[in-house]
């Protein structure tokens, strides 16, 4: 199968940190399921997660989830950079390492921390899948970015918010 044939089938995320959203985790992660899993029904098997906190874990941890009733389901983590999560409470680099280890694929897309890294990852997301679920606010940011991105190369969108 071709890079091309493969990417029909993938489906990125992209959203706020949980202090940007006016909805509780809780709210969030119901919507993303759904989204999930009408994208499964659509014929979308391989997820793509940033892995940033908020939006990027909780749908990671859904598709791993999802991945246990369906054997088709994949999951590639498209970190920014190795050491990312270095800063984070103890409880989120928990989360993310548990969801690298369980990934089927984990990419670390720039070599460090540089000010256009995550513009680089969410690009790389993008250009490798069909299909954006969003989970955005309407504010300036990172999320925006990757939707006017998305938008321009005319891949499909799911927006929550």
């Amino acid at each position: 199968m071709t890079e091309a044939e493969k990417r029909l089938h993938r489906v990125c995320f992209t959203g706020h940190r949980p202090e940007k959203l006016s909805e509780a985790e809780s709210v969030v992660r119901t919507k993303l399921e759904d989204a999930i899993r009408s994208s499964v029904e659509d014929g979308y098997f391989v997820f793509i997660s940033g892995m940033a906190r908020g939006v990027d874990i909780w749908a990671a941890e859904i598709v791993l989830k999802e991945r246990e009733h369906n054997s088709a389901i994949k999951l590639i983590c498209a970190s920014p950079y190795k050491g990312f999560e270095g800063s984070w409470s103890s409880d989120w680099q928990k989360r993310y390492n548990d969801i690298m280890n369980a990934a089927d694929l984990v990419r670390f897309i720039c070599p460090g921390y540089s000010r256009t890294c995550f513009q680089i990852r969410n690009e790389w997301m993008v250009d490798h899948s069909a299909r954006v679920i969003a989970v955005y606010n309407g504010e300036k940011g990172g999320t925006r970015n990757t939707i006017k991105y998305a938008k321009k190369h005319n891949v499909d969108i799911i927006m929550i918010v």
